[in-house]
């Protein structure tokens, strides 16, 4: 993989409940595209990862 920017810590792992990433907080389909997206466009979604991270049910 190049320098570009990830917000994966290797826990892959969906949650049903939430259809996120419980190690990064993506979802599915972005993770699908992740290679696909501009550094601006992967920025623009890990911005949005913490606030998902700590709203998801426990």
């Amino acid at each position: 993989m190049s320098g570009a920017s990830t917000p994966c810590i290797k826990i892959c792992v969906i949650d049903p409940a939430s259809k996120l990433c419980q190690g990064c907080g993506r979802t599915l389909a972005e993770i699908a595209q992740w290679s696909g997206m501009s550094e601006v466009q992967r920025l623009a979604v890990m911005a949005k990862l913490p606030k998902r991270l700590a709203e998801r049910p426990v």
